[in-house]
C-alpha cells in the first residue's frame, strides 16, 4: 500500500508525540511538531499539524508563552492505529 506525502508526515507528528507520551496534562509547544524534517517540508509539516487540530487528533492549550499541544487521549487508539498502518510502529 503506498501513502501520500501528507499521511506519512501526519504520521510521523503523531509518533514522535505518542513516543514522548505528550498526551494529557504533558503539552509541548507547536513550533516544536516540525522539527526533524527536512527544510523544505517545514511548510507541509505546519499545514498538516493544523488539518489535525482540526480533526481533533491534536488538542492545543493557548499559554503566556505560545501555542501548546498535545495528543487527543480520548482518539489514542485510532492515532495508534494510522501509525501502525502507515510506518509499521507498534505500541
Amino acid at each position: 500500500m503506498d501513502f501520500s506525502d501528507e499521511d506519512k508526515i501526519r504520521a510521523t507528528i503523531l509518533f514522535h508525540l505518542r513516543r514522548k507520551k505528550i498526551m494529557g496534562g504533558v503539552h509541548t509547544p507547536f513550533d516544536t511538531l516540525k522539527r526533524g524534517f527536512p527544510s523544505h517540508l517545514g511548510k507541509a509539516a505546519d499545514k498538516t499539524a493544523q488539518v489535525l487540530i482540526r480533526k481533533g487528533f491534536l488538542i492545543t492549550k493557548p499559554t503566556s508563552y505560545g501555542l501548546q499541544v498535545y495528543l487527543n487521549k480520548e482518539k489514542l487508539k485510532e492515532i495508534e492505529d494510522f501509525i501502525k498502518k502507515v510506518l509499521g510502529y507498534e505500541f
